[in-house]
């Protein structure tokens, strides 16, 4: 392995809101590569000068948020012409863009729950009567749902954007569907099977995601199979339309009456004890070990 890939740096870390969840995926994923004899070292980008990155061969980006999920390590790396995994800087720039995400969404006709770009200066009634409630209201740039919440009475929405606005100033305010959330892993051209997620509280918060152990997570997930299969193009499709590139997570929601909606996209999933993707690919019989594998075999410059 050391031949194949030779010194493999596996960013983990960073600056942004979501560091810890990123030094637990980046932890997992440097135990996965040196357990099968791949010549790995963690590099945390928040105590190490980028041009450390000299030395090594490729990059595994196990960053999560700004300056990691964004397209600025990507950019970064293409001027520097290392390989690294992921999508590259424009997919990667777009999809932590909740906002213009759904912006390109609609214009090449995926479907995505309705929203409305909030500002100060908005007029949160008629928001809260163009989108009704309960909406979600929530960082444009921001994952692992932090700065999000659910408003539930008429005059809840300026709060819930002061919110929001803590972590990104651009916040979007959204419909509720509530038929069920769900997920859909990417590995390369391939959409993994889909996974529905159970919270055990309100919705999938923070604390769903990583600390609580009573979240169920359900693979097979109950849809039949033709319109599972459906999905799962329409999900490598949203990637697509986004420039997706390499692997990734697509999340959509159901509602009522078995209309799907997609969600967002995610450029650099975690890969956490909690996470789905290696949840998905597990359930085509690939191992941790061969997922990180496999996601560090499609690195690639430009």
């Amino acid at each position: 392995m050391s031949s194949r890939f030779g010194k493999v740096a596996v960013l983990l870390g960073g600056t942004s809101g979501e560091r810890k969840v990123s030094l637990n995926s980046g932890a997992a994923v440097l135990a996965a590569l040196q357990k099968s004899g791949v010549d790995a070292h963690a590099f945390d980008t928040a105590e190490r000068a980028l041009d450390e990155l000299a030395g090594f061969d490729r990059v595994f980006i196990a960053l999560h948020g700004r300056h990691g999920e964004d397209g600025t390590i990507q950019g970064a790396l293409e001027l520097m012409g290392i390989p690294y995994t992921g999508s590259g800087v424009m997919a990667s720039s777009v999809g932590m863009d909740k906002w213009r995400t759904k912006l390109l969404w609609r214009a090449a006709g995926v479907a995505t729950p309705d929203f409305a770009l909030v500002t100060a200066d908005s007029d949160f009634s008629a928001i809260e009567q163009q989108l009704g409630l309960p909406l979600f209201v929530k960082p444009a740039n921001e994952g692992s749902s932090i700065g999000i919440s659910k408003v539930k009475e008429a005059g809840g929405l300026k709060a819930a954007y002061e919110l929001a606005a803590q972590s990104d100033p651009l916040v979007i305010a959204e419909q509720f569907i509530g038929g069920g959330e769900y997920t859909v892993g990417i590995l390369g051209e391939e959409a993994l099977p889909v996974i529905r997620i159970v919270p055990a509280n309100e919705f999938y918060d923070y604390e769903a995601k990583y600390l609580r152990d009573d979240t169920q997570y359900l693979c097979p997930c109950g849809l039949n199979a033709e319109l599972e299969e459906r999905i799962q193009a329409e999900a490598l499709q949203a990637f697509r339309v986004v420039g997706g590139q390499g692997w990734g997570r697509v999340d959509f929601l159901m509602d009522e009456s078995g209309q799907h909606y997609f969600l967002e996209v995610n450029t650099s999933p975690g890969m956490t004890d909690h996470s789905l993707v290696p949840m998905g690919a597990k359930a085509i019989g690939l191992s941790f070990d061969e997922l990180v594998l496999k996601v560090l075999e499609s690195a690639h410059v430009g």
